[in-house]
C-alpha cells in the first residue's frame, strides 16, 4: 500500500472538509486510484493501493477564485511529509507554464502582463521552497505563488480563446458551433421561443424512456413530437436523447424484474432504440443514444455489464438509422468518482473502449458543471477545463459538452434533490451576475476547441422538472437569466 503525508498551516482549517474529503491520488496517466483519507490535526494522509508515484488533487481556497481543484507534480512515497501549499504552488506553476510553452509553439502570442504574473509567481514560489523550515511564512508566500499563478493561467487562457476566435472568426462570420439548450414546453409559447431562438442555434430534445414508455408498451410521443417540428420549424439543429440514463433511477421502474437477467435485459432497451430513432428518421440526425455510463447507478449494473449495454445500443441505433451520428454522454469527465474504489475504467477508458470496438460511436457528449457538490465536478480553473478538453481530443471523435451553474443558492424545488448547491467554489458567491460570468469565460473557451463541435445548455426554464438546481435560462418565474446576453454575443460571433 502507498501512504503520502501532507502538512499544513494549522490555522488553514483543513478539518473544514470533513470526513469525506474529496481528495485523491492520481498516476502520470490521470487514472484515478482509489483513496482513503485520514485528518489528524495538520496532518493529511492519503493511502492509495500501489506505492507507484502520485500527484495529489484537493479543493483548495484561493483569493479570487473560490475553491478550485489544485494538483501537486508527481510525488514518490516517502516517511517526511510533504509541505501540501508548497507542492500545490509547485504543480500549478507547472501547469502554467507546460501550457504556454505549448500555445506558444503552436503560434499564440503570450501577453506581457502574463510573463510578469509567472515570474512573479515563480519568485513567490523559489521564496517559500527555501523556507520550508518556518511552516507559517512559508505557507504565506505558497498562497501568494499560487494566487499569482492562477491569474497568470486565467489572462493566458483568455489570450489563447480570443486568438482562436478571431482567427476563426477569419474565415467565417458564424458560431464555430453548435449552442443549444435542451427543450421543454414553455419554449413554445411566443415570447420564450424568441427568447430561445435569440441564444441559441440547436435544440436538445429530450427523449427520455422513463417519459416515454413509464408502463411497458405505453408510449407517449406527443410532447415530444411537437417540440420536434418546433425545432424544425424554426430552423434548429435538433439534438435527441439521451435515450437511456443509466444513472440511479434513470430506467423505467417496469425493467426491474430482469436487472438480474442480463441476457434479456438488452433486448428491451435495444427495442426501445429502435423505436425512438425510426420515429425520427430524417428528423433527427444527432443522437445521445446513452448517458452515465461511465458512473452508472441504474438497476445495480456492473461496469462491464454497463459497457456492454451502451455497446448494444449503438449497434441498434446505427442498424436503424445508419445516416445519424451517435454520441454517448459521460459525466464527472476528470474521474472524481474513481476515488471510492468502485470504478476499474477512468471516463475516457471507457468511451476508448467503445471507440476501439467500432461499433459506430460518433462523439461524446461531456458533462461539466460547477458548484452541485460530490456527485457532480468539483470546481476547476479555465485552464484545467481547457487541458480536460485536450485529452479527450485525443479520441479523435466531435465533442459536445453540457453546462450548468446554478444563479442562486436557495430551494429549488423542481430539481434534483442529489446535486445541492455549493457555495465558495467560484470567484464569488453564487449569483445571476456569477453565472453570467462562469458562462462567458467557459463558452468561447469551449468553442474555441477544435474538436468541440457543440455545447448545450442542461435545460431551458427552472419552472420545469430539471437536474441542476437554478441552472436554468428562465428562472421559476420564466423570466430570462442575466447569462442570455453572453449567449446572444457568443451565437452572434461578437468577441467584444
Amino acid at each position: 500500500m502507498g501512504v503520502m503525508r501532507f502538512l499544513v498551516n494549522p490555522t488553514s482549517g483543513l478539518d473544514r472538509l470533513g470526513p469525506d474529503v474529496p481528495v485523491f491520488l492520481s498516476g502520470l496517466d490521470g487514472r484515478i486510484f482509489p483513496t482513503r483519507v485520514e485528518i489528524e490535526g495538520n496532518v493529511l494522509t492519503c493511502r492509495r493501493p500501489m506505492s507507484d508515484s502520485a500527484k495529489l488533487s484537493i479543493p483548495w481556497p484561493v483569493e479570487g477564485f473560490g475553491t478550485p481543484v489544485l494538483t501537486t507534480t508527481s510525488l514518490r512515497d516517502r516517511e517526511e511529509p510533504y509541505l501540501l501549499p508548497v507542492e500545490l504552488a509547485r504543480g500549478k506553476l507547472s501547469e502554467v507554464r507546460e501550457h504556454c510553452a505549448s500555445w506558444e509553439m503552436a503560434g499564440m502570442a503570450v501577453p506581457e502582463i502574463y510573463r510578469d504574473l509567472q515570474q512573479g509567481a515563480f519568485k513567490d514560489f523559489a521564496g517559500c521552497c527555501a523556507s520550508q523550515s518556518q511552516i507559517i511564512p512559508c505557507t504565506e508566500q505558497a498562497a501568494d505563488a499560487i494566487s499569482r499563478a492562477c491569474r497568470a493561467a486565467s489572462i493566458l487562457v483568455d489570450a489563447y480563446t480570443v486568438q482562436r476566435l478571431n482567427s476563426i472568426r477569419r474565415s467565417t462570420f458564424q458560431a464555430p458551433g453548435l449552442l443549444g439548450c435542451r427543450l421543454d414546453s414553455d419554449v413554445l409559447s411566443p415570447d420564450h421561443s424568441e427568447v430561445f431562438r435569440d441564444a441559441f442555434n440547436a435544440a436538445d430534445v429530450p427523449i427520455s424512456w422513463t417519459r416515454i414508455e413509464p408502463r411497458e408498451g405505453d408510449y407517449h410521443w406527443d410532447e415530444l413530437d411537437e417540440l420536434t417540428q418546433w425545432a424544425h420549424h424554426h430552423r434548429l439543429v435538433p439534438r435527441g436523447g439521451p435515450l437511456i440514463d443509466l444513472s440511479c433511477g434513470g430506467l423505467p421502474e417496469w425493467l426491474a424484474p430482469w436487472k438480474s437477467d442480463f441476457l434479456n435485459l438488452p433486448s428491451f432497451v435495444c427495442d426501445f432504440i429502435e423505436t425512438a430513432v425510426s420515429r425520427y428518421v430524417g428528423k433527427i440526425r444527432i443522437w445521445e443514444v446513452s448517458a452515465y455510463g461511465n458512473s452508472g447507478g441504474a438497476l445495480d449494473l456492473g461496469e462491464d455489464q454497463r459497457l456492454a449495454l451502451v455497446a448494444r445500443t449503438l449497434e441498434a441505433a446505427k442498424g436503424t438509422d445508419s445516416d445519424a451520428q451517435f454520441f454517448i454522454r459521460i459525466d464527472q469527465p476528470w474521474g472524481e468518482y474513481q476515488r471510492h474504489g468502485t470504478h476499474r475504467l477512468s471516463p475516457l477508458q471507457f468511451v476508448d473502449a467503445l471507440v476501439r470496438s467500432n461499433l459506430g460511436l460518433g462523439g461524446v457528449t461531456l458533462e461539466i458543471n460547477a458548484g452541485y457538490g460530490e456527485r457532480a465536478c468539483l470546481s476547476r480553473d479555465m485552464l484545467s477545463v481547457s487541458r480536460l478538453i485536450d485529452q479527450w481530443s485525443l479520441l479523435g471523435i466531435p465533442l459536445h459538452v453540457n453546462i450548468a451553474c446554478p444563479a442562486a443558492t436557495g430551494p429549488d424545488p423542481k430539481a434534483d434533490s442529489r446535486f445541492p448547491v455549493e457555495e465558495h467554489v467560484w470567484r464569488s458567491n453564487w449569483s445571476e451576475e456569477t453565472q453570467e460570468e462562469w458562462i462567458e469565460y467557459l463558452v468561447p473557451l469551449l468553442l474555441a476547441k477544435p474538436a468541440v463541435t457543440g455545447v448545450f445548455l442542461s435545460h431551458f426554464s427552472d419552472a420545469r422538472p430539471h437536474r441542476f438546481p437554478h441552472a436554468g435560462l428562465l428562472d421559476a418565474d420564466k423570466k430570462p437569466r442575466t447569462m442570455l446576453d453572453p449567449l446572444r454575443r457568443q451565437l452572434r460571433h461578437d468577441l467584444t
